[in-house]
């Protein structure tokens, strides 16, 4: 895999630039101050008391007439500015460069600490951050905003490593199914149509949970990795009858009971994977219910929350196990069930994408009770 080459530096780096631009201003300064000096010491000297003409005056052993003593003091009071005046420049000048120099490099370390945590990232690097303290200005923003950026990497690569493991790991035993009824059947030389039926029904059912497998998993991830969903109004009890009614032929062939409470509880969010989090909670009631149970629906609002509530009965479920319910392929002890075991993977990840939280506890005598906490819309 090539990588990018590092864009090759044209012209004086950012350090010296902002020193040369502060060197300059300061230099621009430091000659209004002398020009300012010389233009005040001739007026100084030109206010001084005139003397009488016919004064005699000695300056440096010269007798100078006393008319022109202001015009001479004044003469060697701007060459004395100028002598002391230029040699302050040069030393204010060196100074400012010099202290501008060390400035701007304290100034910059946080941007060579950036590029430096860029160039050690990697796939298997993206843990490390810059953290930088102190002041929060404009660098310590960018800081923290690449520290941001870096964050949303690592649940993206996370996310699709998750992705890759579980779909390899879960992937193996429909395909192992497949290959094995392939082999079987080519093997048996007195293979019939009846036969070749049952084999096609197997991989059928086998293919029927590979694509089921996939779509979970790409569901879950890109669940995960979202940074955003859509905010659209939604009504949490407008999801449950069409997730009811995908699963009603199963509940009546297992005589399962169903009650229904289903008040107004409108939040913002993706319609469609509002939906999904119905559907999967219903689902799951009623594979992993016992033959002639019950299921609860309700919707309400709490507290300011909107909550979709799936009660049910079924085998009992250990309090210590209900937390690993929510872990992809994890069905706890003594569930069964046909499904993927991604069914509460994807409640959690769509809850934690809109901003709540997906929560159970177990019932008393059998069965489990799941609950989606979600903040409420504005305008509800």
């Amino acid at each position: 895999m090539s990588t990018a080459s590092p864009v090759s530096r044209r012209g004086p780096g950012l350090r010296l630039r902002l020193t040369l631009l502060a060197t300059g201003l300061v230099a621009v300064v430091a000659v209004l101050l002398v020009w300012l000096g010389w233009v005040l010491v001739g007026e100084v000297v030109a206010a001084v008391p005139q003397l009488p003409p016919d004064t005699p005056v000695m300056v440096d052993g010269v007798r100078v007439p006393a008319g022109e003593l202001a015009e001479a003091l004044g003469e060697a009071a701007r060459v004395e500015v100028l002598r002391i005046g230029s040699l302050a420049f040069a030393m204010v000048v060196v100074a400012a460069a010099l202290i501008s120099w060390v400035t701007v490099r304290r100034v910059l370390r946080p941007l060579h600490d950036v590029t430096a945590t860029a160039r050690r990232l990697s796939a298997e690097s993206l843990d490390a951050r810059i953290g930088l303290t102190g002041p929060r200005d404009e660098v310590a923003e960018l800081a923290a905003t690449f520290d941001a950026m870096l964050d949303r990497l690592q649940a993206a690569f996370d996310a699709q490593q998750r992705f890759v493991a579980n779909a390899s790991h879960e992937l193996r035993t429909p395909l192992a199914v497949l290959r094995t009824e392939v082999d079987v059947t080519l093997a048996d030389p007195d293979a019939d149509v009846a036969e070749l039926r049952r084999m096609g029904e197997v991989i059928r059912d086998a293919t029927r949970r590979a694509e089921d497998l996939v779509a979970g998993l790409l569901l879950l991830a890109r669940t995960e990795a979202a940074d955003a969903v859509p905010r659209d109004p939604v009504d949490l009890a407008e999801t449950v009858p069409g997730a009811l009614d995908a699963v009603r032929a199963e509940a009546r062939d297992r005589n399962l009971t169903v009650h229904t409470e289903l008040a107004p509880a409108g939040v913002a969010g993706d319609a469609a994977l509002l939906g999904r989090v119905a559907g999967n909670l219903l689902e799951n009631a009623v594979r992993h219910n016992v033959e002639g149970g019950w299921l609860a629906v309700r919707t309400r609002v709490d507290d300011g929350h909107a909550v979709l509530s799936v009660s049910s009965s079924g085998p009992v479920v250990a309090p210590g196990m209900v937390a690993e319910l929510f872990e992809p392929f994890r069905r706890g002890a003594g569930r069964t069930g046909s499904g993927t075991g991604l069914g509460l993977s994807i409640v959690r990840a769509v809850a934690r994408a809109h901003g709540g939280r997906a929560v159970a506890e177990p019932v008393a005598g059998g069965g489990l009770t799941v609950d989606v906490v979600l903040p409420r819309a504005q305008d509800s």
